[in-house]
């Protein structure tokens, strides 16, 4: 089957809806637990959120009976996250009637939107904390502890968690994510999040860099640099709020662009394999692309969200590029980067959506074809333009066949693409076991795409030369020929 995800926003190397947690990860009297839903930047924000609390004297559990708190990171993107985190907090409700001293919260994108509702209507929640008030958690819990409800979930325009070493939650030892951006400026009329994580900030260089070190010493191999939007990440010597710096006075030397901070990372740690996530086709700029080509260690994969292939489709989600430049981009990402691995988000359905737009979509899939895709129906999220200005007007049923089409397209898209690897060999860094045999590892090649192989000698974390023998849409198969 291939790599296709239809309800809750994920990504290959993601953990949708597991518990974040590890016995051992940290030390002190109390225990937390805690569950994260939806993007990688989630999983990330948990992880930061258990350093804070390590420090308050909070040990990570996956008992939820001995939790004394009991946190959930929050999804809004679809409908479907928002109804699987109440069901979740329903349950630990039930939980909390046989240990009372339990305190249950809620973190992250649904946070500032339903707080009211979680803290006084369906009283649900002990507290809620928004993406950028995770430093105030100490505090909060000062107040639950008095019997007051607490709440946070005041945007910044600074936060960046730069000075916080993440606590590695459930990890493999092999693989992490290094946020570098929070936040989004740009306003797509279907997306919360400009709304629940604020304006766009960028981290400090030199604690990215000082993260992605620490991680180096502990052994990890391969490092994903997250934000909602990485190629638009720019620090300036005096910080991060680009905004109240005037034109004027910027000078060249003290400004660093995304492939700036790319080459950067590459230089410093060439062991260690990068990739980032999510790029923007309206910022993704050829530097990024060259950089790329520039450094082995940087792998052939852009995940590059187009949503659809109409440029009235576009447009009306304040998209800020077109077909033709999409295409263009792909053009020179297939020029540049010859082998690299692409992948999609595409959402079916969106207001105003007619059939040809949908074969428009269609016809940009049959140009592209991606390796693997995120695919959706269009689901109205409160408080976006596109809920305010625009009628949901494309009856369930066509979203649901225009969806299956995608996801149908896609698929043969994707066997293709897993098909061009047979008979070559590829490398492999070994990340698991297989979920199908203890008898095989389970790792990714550059592309991003599952590579599965005998087990043999080999250990989590080695670097092996995969001979590519077989492949599903999803899935490469093969043997090691070298490591």
């Amino acid at each position: 089957m291939s790599q296709v995800y239809t309800d809750v926003v994920k990504n290959p190397n993601q953990y949708n809806g597991d518990v974040l947690a590890e016995n051992n990860s940290t030390s002190g009297e109390k225990k937390l637990y805690i569950e994260s839903y939806g993007c990688q930047m989630n999983f990330s924000d948990s992880e930061i959120v258990a350093s804070i609390l390590s420090d308050a004297g909070y040990a990570t559990t996956q008992k939820i009976d001995e939790a004394d708190l009991v946190l959930v990171n929050t999804c809004s993107i679809r409908e479907k996250a928002e109804q699987t985190v109440r069901n979740r907090l329903e349950h630990f409700n039930g939980v909390k009637k046989a240990n009372p001293n339990m305190k249950v919260g809620v973190l992250g994108c649904m946070a500032e939107r339903l707080k009211s509702k979680f803290l006084e209507e369906e009283k649900i929640v002990d507290l809620v904390v928004g993406p950028d008030a995770y430093k105030d958690l100490p505090n909060l819990l000062k107040e639950v502890e008095t019997g007051r409800d607490a709440v946070n979930v005041i945007l910044s325009k600074e936060e960046t968690y730069g000075d916080i070493s993440p606590v590695r939650l459930q990890t493999n030892g092999v693989t992490a994510f290094v946020s570098i951006t929070r936040g989004c400026d740009n306003m797509c009329t279907f997306c919360v999040v400009p709304f629940t994580r604020g304006r766009e900030r960028s981290r400090d260089p030199k604690s990215i860099l000082s993260e992605i070190d620490d991680l180096a010493k502990r052994g990890f191999k391969e490092v994903t640099l997250l934000g909602q939007n990485v190629d638009s990440y720019l620090w300036y010597g005096g910080g991060p709020k680009k905004e109240f710096i005037k034109a004027s006075e910027l000078q060249q030397k003290t400004a660093i662009h995304f492939h700036q901070l790319l080459d950067m990372v590459a230089v410093a740690q060439p062991k260690m394999r990068f990739r980032f996530s999510t790029s923007n086709p309206q910022d993704m700029t050829r530097d990024v692309l060259h950089t790329m080509a520039k450094h082995s260690n940087i792998c052939n994969y852009i995940h590059l969200p187009v949503q659809s292939g109409s440029d009235n489709i576009l447009k009306a989600m304040n998209r800020q590029h077109t077909r033709a430049e999409y295409k263009q981009l792909i053009d020179d990402i297939r020029r540049i980067v010859p082998d690299c691995g692409i992948s999609q988000d595409m959402i079916a359905g969106f207001p105003g959506e007619t059939e040809q737009d949908h074969q428009d979509t269609l016809s940009l899939m049959d140009y592209v074809k991606y390796d693997f895709g995120f695919m959706f129906m269009y689901s109205e999220r409160p408080g976006t333009p596109a809920a305010k200005k625009l009628q949901d007007n494309v009856p369930e049923p066509i979203k649901k066949h225009r969806l299956q089409e995608i996801v149908a397209l896609q698929q043969q898209h994707g066997l293709w693409r897993t098909r061009q690897f047979v008979g070559k060999t590829v490398e492999v860094l070994i990340e698991k076991v297989s979920k199908k045999s203890d008898v095989h590892w389970s790792g990714r090649n550059q592309q991003n795409t599952v590579v599965v192989f005998p087990k043999e000698h080999y250990q989590v974390g080695d670097f092996v030369e995969v001979l590519i023998t077989d492949c599903t849409s999803a899935t490469l198969i093969g043997k090691a020929v070298s490591s």
